[in-house]
């Protein structure tokens, strides 16, 4: 048992060198202010975003970008209120939602995606901000490069909660897991968040059609679907200007249930590599929940769990460092104890995810 723990360990650290080794292969992109060419519709899936959408359409209105060479597509999925635009510089629409799948965030951009006239689509969400050279970054580098999809870096805008710190973290990881695979050639995932790609492309794909029976995966189906057809058209945007901020949940019920949605989709890849990666790193988990467990009980001695805990710690945290220097250049808050609690938190998510319901805009999916 020690043994084959020690082993799923082994292949743990070898497997997180490798992306680390990848996320150093994605060099960091510097735009270099080019005359703005690009098209963009930026559209917006939202339901009951009323706080939010004000702030994200504030963010817009500052863009270091040519008003003329964007609009944004708002689209409500049913929302309790309907949202109103007072004035903005900038075209704006708001369509409702035509649902013809158990997928509302795909069917909100495959309904958006009948309006669009431009050649470029990027979608983000409600509760994002964004920055100000964000699509001038993405307009220079669709200059520079011969693509069709390109995937941007998501971060929290967080406070001074253990419950905040602890979802940076998490989302820290799977931002460095995203990166370091785009510089392996196996790029299994983005964050919708922060992604675009053209609309020829979504022609050629067949939108999302084949993975419109799950909730989520509007942005890994389509990644996967491009990265399989087309692999030298699907780039990673490593650059700080275009970083799009979230806000991270509220409490841990909603974080409990949003990360269920996450890893409810990872049996539905495409990508083989993106299935091994996610079993790899599950038993790396599970493995330290059993070795912690074993020695509490004193079934095994308390320095094994020492030499498997800060192994993966080490590990873990080289990513973790290189990628939270690329997204906030601060330092990591509640690292030791988030670094303890995630494998007991992820552990439980995957878990649940293969037969448990979760919750999600005020509507209940899953199994």
């Amino acid at each position: 048992m020690i043994l084959v723990l020690f082993s799923i360990l082994s292949i743990y650290v070898i497997t997180i060198a490798f992306l680390i080794y990848g996320f150093s292969k994605v060099k960091n992109y510097q735009k270099i202010d080019l005359k703005p060419q690009t098209s963009f519709t930026i559209i917006v899936p939202f339901r009951n975003e009323a706080e939010n959408l004000p702030n994200l359409l504030s963010s817009f209105s500052k863009l270091n970008y040519p008003n003329d060479l964007f609009e944004v597509i708002l689209v409500d999925d049913n929302s309790f209120e309907k949202f109103q635009i007072l004035n903005s510089k900038f075209q704006v629409i708001i369509i409702d939602n035509i649902r013809t799948s158990n997928s509302p965030k795909k069917d909100a951009i495959a309904t958006a995606m009948q309006h669009v006239k431009t050649n470029w689509v990027i979608t983000t969400d409600a509760d994002c901000l964004v920055p100000e050279n964000w699509l001038l970054t993405f307009d220079n580098y669709i200059q520079q490069h011969d693509v069709s999809m390109l995937a941007g870096a998501v971060t929290y805008q967080c406070e001074n909660s253990f419950l905040d710190h602890f979802q940076q973290l998490d989302l820290t990881s799977l931002q460095g897991a995203t990166i370091g695979s785009f510089g392996l050639g196996k790029a299994f995932m983005c964050n919708g968040a922060n992604f675009a790609y053209t609309k020829s492309l979504f022609g050629k794909l067949s939108g999302f059609d084949g993975n419109n029976k799950i909730a989520s995966g509007d942005d890994v189906f389509l990644l996967q679907k491009a990265a399989n057809l087309f692999p030298d058209k699907v780039h990673y945007l490593k650059a700080e200007e275009a970083i799009v901020t979230t806000k991270p949940t509220e409490n841990w019920k909603s974080l409990f249930y949003q990360r269920v949605r996450w890893a409810a989709k990872t049996s539905s890849y495409q990508s083989n590599f993106g299935k091994i990666l996610g079993i790899i790193v599950f038993f790396g988990n599970l493995g330290f929940v059993i070795v912690f467990l074993f020695c509490v009980f004193a079934i095994w001695p308390y320095p094994l769990f020492v030499l498997f805990a800060f192994s993966k710690f080490v590990i873990d945290y080289i990513l973790l460092y290189k990628t939270n220097q690329f997204l906030s250049k601060s330092s990591i808050k509640s690292l030791v104890l988030s670094s303890l609690f995630y494998p007991f938190f992820s552990t439980t998510v995957a878990l649940y995810s293969l037969f448990g319901t979760y919750e999600w805009k005020g509507r209940r999916f899953g199994k």
